[in-house]
């Protein structure tokens, strides 16, 4: 089982709610960071918040808002995280064995609860393969820095 750590904006706190539970009942260590409530607030807030614990503790996150968009630009802007948003298994499945991806980003506006299970399910499903696709990671570094 893994330790996982979950957060969404207002938009996505039915679904995160919804996953926390589904993971719990499996044996998952959740962190819920928030929101603990439906009420309007801000993703970049809890996207920041998720991502620094993911870095300090080595684990897996998830991250859920309308689209996923705004979450997977707030995740990506911490230099150690590798946010994917995915719609499906596949891209789940591909974002953690080629891109090493650590935080899956979700849109409760996007997909329902059924695929969100099954997304989440092929992201802590899997590992990083390694070889040539940590050499390509490897060249994710700030663009200023590859000239």
């Amino acid at each position: 089982m893994q330790h996982i750590h979950i957060a969404s904006d207002h938009a996505g706190f039915d679904l995160k709610q919804a996953l926390a539970r589904h993971l719990t009942e499996r044996g998952h260590e959740v962190v819920d960071d928030g929101p603990f409530t439906d009420e309007s607030c801000d993703y970049p807030v809890m996207a920041h918040k998720l991502c620094r614990a993911v870095v300090r503790e080595e684990c897996l996150g998830i991250l859920i808002c309308g689209s996923g968009l705004g979450m997977s630009m707030a995740g990506n802007r911490h230099p150690d995280i590798r946010a994917a948003l995915c719609t499906t298994e596949l891209q789940a499945s591909l974002a953690r064995r080629h891109n090493d991806a650590n935080v899956l980003c979700l849109g409760a506006r996007i997909i329902g609860l059924e695929l969100a299970v099954a997304i989440v399910a092929a992201f802590l499903g899997n590992g990083f393969e390694g070889g040539r696709h940590a050499r390509r990671l490897s060249l994710l570094a700030p663009v200023a820095e590859n000239r």
